[in-house]
């Protein structure tokens, strides 16, 4: 491949990505319901904290 072309190519890829990262964040403003994402998130790692010291334990019984 030639590498203008490449360089092309990969200019496109970035812009493409770059658009759809503002898309992504729009999105998200006009949701605005951050403060029940932000409870979501910490909901979901207590969930997993807790899955992971029930793991431990019985790995620890055994």
């Amino acid at each position: 491949m030639y590498p203008d072309l490449y360089l092309y190519v990969e200019r496109a890829r970035g812009r493409e990505l770059r658009a759809e990262a503002e898309r992504q964040r729009q999105c998200h403003r006009d949701r605005g319901d951050s403060l029940v994402r932000g409870l979501e998130k910490r909901l979901g790692w207590v969930l997993v904290e807790a899955g992971l010291r029930l793991v431990h334990r019985r790995a620890v019984d055994y």
